[in-house]
């Protein structure tokens, strides 16, 4: 009996390895990332900037006396009269070629303000690189470089088609470590990390670390369905990628005009939470909600209300308020097209022309100006900047945040400050005050009349 159940035993446990897949079974239903490695690190590549710059004084901490300017020559000439060498900053990034003639995706925050751009490909030859097109908002920037021979291209998928779950690859330069590759799934798609105006990114355990900026993330396919962007510090396996479709929606212009035109609606939004919606009788939690309109706007025009909920723009559905911006810049200027509304209980609709977003004083290329030349944000009197700082409308432009070590420092402005005056003339906006600063090519300095508190005082800013 013992020896019949023994050789029963046996039968049946050989029978179930019998059953078991062959190890190429295992292998097969896993994704082949060996040879698609192979396939697509030509088309990667890295990208390394330098930035010079030039060594400051340190700030005084108060406004400075005859007696002050003296002791302050009296140091400067005696304890830093030696020339103080310009520093080279450097940074690291990753990029795809896009075009057979050098055109290469990468972000912009990986080339910004750099004097120059290195590309060096897969095969270890190296390019100087010139900036094609920038677009600060969506972190996406066209670079060229000049070559006779063909070069490798990486193929552009369709990320609106992407599922949560599928089987991504990651290749790029992290801490300068050329042709690195690593691979995981979509975590997540629609992310939106407070990066910009236009979040909606894929989410992605593929290892990406600082330097896989720019780089592609790609489908099994061998398409690139994302580009590298961000990680959370701190956070182990958790990535974000701009979806491909964006950069492919905007690439035309960037190659053509150097920026993007974007639509312009002219309201304020905001969440619609659930305890809104309740409030509005909503039955579902979606739209965006208007809280201000502009007057004169496309929205204005349309008879859109503070209070009226955004169900839907262009026939597309606003499922989170989100939804709308990017929707709306996306949308070709003069167009005219239809949203539908909640207001009062009931579902109207609305036909508005879209205008153009203006890039002007107050968008975020001009704040970047005024910190890139003096070392300081601005923004008008009248601006939820200002009254953050507790300060009532009125005249000048209002100082939001000082760098360090910026010519705004050495003149000892300080936040909350208000500018009155620049070079003898009424500062009324930060628009006027951009202009003038235009205007002064040829100055190293320009007075500026300060208020701070009940004190006013002049300083003088250096503009080279």
């Amino acid at each position: 009996m013992r020896t019949y159940r023994s050789v029963l035993t046996a039968v049946l446990v050989t029978c179930l390895f019998l059953n078991l897949p062959p190890q190429e079974s295992v292998a097969a239903s896993l994704p082949d990332l060996v040879t698609l490695a192979k396939e697509l690190k030509p088309a990667v590549v890295n990208i390394s900037t330098s930035k010079t710059n030039r060594p400051r004084r340190p700030a005084p901490s108060l406004p400075r006396s005859p007696q002050d300017e003296f002791f302050d020559d009296f140091f400067n000439r005696f304890f830093q009269g030696q020339p103080q060498p310009p520093l080279k900053e450097r940074s690291l990034g990753s990029g795809f070629i896009i075009s057979r003639d050098g055109y290469i995706l990468t972000n912009d925050h990986v080339v910004n303000d750099a004097d120059e751009i290195k590309v060096k490909l897969a095969d270890g030859r190296s390019f100087t690189a010139t900036i094609k097109g920038r677009d600060a908002k969506l972190d996406l920037a066209l670079l060229k470089i000049e070559n006779k021979i063909d070069l490798p291209v990486a193929r552009l998928g369709d990320s609106d088609t992407l599922e949560v779950g599928e089987w991504v690859m990651a290749i790029g330069n992290p801490f300068g470590l050329a042709q690195t590759v690593t691979a995981g799934i979509v975590s997540a798609k629609g992310r939106v990390i407070g990066a910009g105006p236009y979040d909606d990114f894929i989410q992605t355990d593929a290892s990406i670390n600082p330097g896989n900026s720019g780089g592609p993330l790609f489908n099994l396919a061998g398409e690139v369905i994302g580009i590298n962007s961000a990680i959370i510090a701190g956070g182990q396996g958790i990535g974000f990628a701009i979806p491909i479709n964006t950069a492919k929606n905007i690439v035309p212009q960037l190659k053509d005009a150097g920026h993007v035109t974007r639509g312009w609606l002219g309201v304020n939004i905001q969440l619609v939470s659930d305890e809104l919606a309740a409030s509005f009788a909503l039955k579902e939690v979606k739209g965006a909600l208007v809280s201000a309109v502009e007057k004169g706007s496309p929205a204005d025009q349309a008879g859109i209300r503070r209070g009226d909920i955004i169900l839907s723009f262009d026939r597309h559905e606003i499922s989170h308020f989100t939804d709308l911006p990017r929707l709306v810049a996306a949308t070709p200027v003069g167009r005219q097209v239809v949203a539908s509304l909640f207001r009062d209980g009931k579902t109207v609709e609305v036909k508005i022309i879209v205008a153009q977003l203006a890039e002007g004083p107050k968008s975020e290329a001009s704040k970047g100006e005024f910190r890139e030349k003096l070392g300081m944000t601005l923004a008008d009197s009248d601006s939820e900047a200002a009254r953050r700082h507790g300060l009532q409308p009125g005249p000048g432009v209002i100082v939001i945040s000082v760098d360090g070590d910026g010519p705004a420092a050495a003149a000892n402005l300080r936040p909350g400050d208000r500018i009155l005056e620049a070079g003898g003339e009424t500062v009324t906006d930060a628009a006027a005050f951009l202009t003038l600063i235009h205007r002064q090519e040829k100055a190293t300095v320009l007075r500026l009349l300060i208020e701070r508190g009940e004190n006013i005082f002049y300083t003088t800013l250096a503009l080279d």
